[in-house]
């Protein structure tokens, strides 16, 4: 297996990464990525084939497993009991409890709440130059899951500092103080709401903390700490991925001059899957092979962990013609930014709700809409999104 080396903040990756990928690409399904220590793999075949494979997953076998340091204890506590984090029983328990409350119907029923969060916010804009993502990106998935769990909406800003927080542990550019930040925001994010929980124990309402808490399948109900990490989870995963994909989907509509008619209702969910697949939000997801695996003619050892770049994947060739050039018209097919198979991200139909719903309302009402300068990616790998996105019009 061939090497390369390109650090993953190095600012012109940062800026760009997809020649890298395309670099790898040309090396087989498969390189080694010298600045991780990994295997990773740009093929979108290998991505599908090890996402739906049950001898890869995400929890580390017991003889890699590595000791938490004492300063992120709370944030691995938090993570101890992620779905995100965990494989089958723990995982099938879990995701089917949630899957319970965190239904399709309720999402559904929040695109009036999206549409009027999108009017509202672009009513405030003040006039002339505009931080998109601080105006419109950051608030509408953070207000919304506010509003699903039942929690305090005055508390957004609060819980934005608590997410960012967190996500920097994924980071590349992660510090010892990037980590006590991480761990500090845990035990508070926890802390505010574990007294939520415990009130809605007394007194039910009718928002998704109550729906968490009535969820039982077989007998089982989610404990308290399982509760309060799959809210984190719903507000971190969601935000991060859905601010990011705003802002890159408008900076690509705006670059790309695309005509109105690709929000359409008729259009814009091709248009919002284009987005998706051309520039996501999340480049990279982990697997561990559990056993010995052959994959595309490489062979994992059980402890052997992959990287799966999903944006390089997303521009495979073969699967997709002119793979680098935005086409919302293309034809529907599957992308792999929100995975595949047992992990298949629970919050990718309010990511979507939110992303068709928002983006038609910001062109309708501001349809002069313009960048102001270029805009440049906030180095933040292996997520990928604005520092900031300035328009006019």
């Amino acid at each position: 297996m061939k090497s390369l080396s390109q650090s993953p903040t190095d600012a012109a990756f940062v800026q760009n990464p997809y020649p890298f990928y395309e670099q790898a690409r040309a090396l087989g399904p498969f390189f080694h990525w010298q600045d991780y220590g990994l295997i990773c793999t740009p093929s979108a075949a290998a991505c599908n084939a090890i996402f739906r494979d049950r001898r890869f997953g995400r929890e580390a076998p017991p003889e890699k497993a590595r000791p938490v340091a004492p300063h992120t204890a709370p944030f691995y506590a938090v993570e101890a009991h992620s779905m995100l984090e965990l494989e089958p029983p723990r995982h099938t328990r879990l995701r089917s409890l949630v899957l319970r409350a965190f239904t399709s119907r309720r999402i559904a029923g929040m695109q009036p709440e999206v549409a009027r969060l999108a009017h509202d916010l672009i009513d405030r804009m003040p006039e002339g130059e505009v931080d998109l993502i601080t105006a419109f990106a950051q608030p509408i998935p953070v207000i919304i899951i506010a509003r699903l769990l039942g929690v305090p909406e005055a508390m957004a800003d609060q819980l934005l500092a608590w997410s960012n927080a967190m996500v920097g542990m994924y980071q590349a550019r992660r510090t010892h103080q990037m980590e006590l930040d991480a761990a500090q925001a845990a035990a508070d994010f926890s802390d505010f709401l574990r007294g939520y929980v415990e009130q809605r124990r007394a007194q039910p309402a009718d928002d998704l903390i109550t729906q968490l808490i009535a969820a039982e399948a077989e007998g089982e109900r989610l404990s308290t700490d399982e509760l309060i990490t799959t809210c984190i989870l719903l507000l971190n995963a969601g935000h991060e991925a859905t601010v990011h994909t705003i802002g890159n989907g408008v900076k690509l509509l705006l670059q790309t001059k695309t005509p109105a008619a690709m929000l359409e209702p008729d259009r814009i969910e091709g248009t919002v899957e284009e987005i998706l697949r051309h520039d996501p939000a999340l480049h990279m997801f982990t697997r561990w092979a559990y056993d010995e695996v052959e994959v595309m003619g490489h062979k994992f050892q059980r402890g052997d962990q992959v990287a799966l770049l999903l944006a390089a994947a997303n521009r495979d060739p073969a699967l997709w013609d002119r793979p680098d050039q935005f086409l919302p018209a293309r034809p529907d097919r599957a992308n792999l930014t929100f995975g595949a198979g047992l992990h298949f991200c629970v919050g990718a139909p309010l990511a979507r709700l939110e992303l068709q719903t928002a983006l038609p309302i910001l062109f309708q009402r501001r349809p002069g809409l313009h960048l102001v300068g270029k805009p440049r990616y906030a180095d933040l790998y292996h997520f990928h999104g604005l520092e900031r996105l300035m328009v006019a019009g």
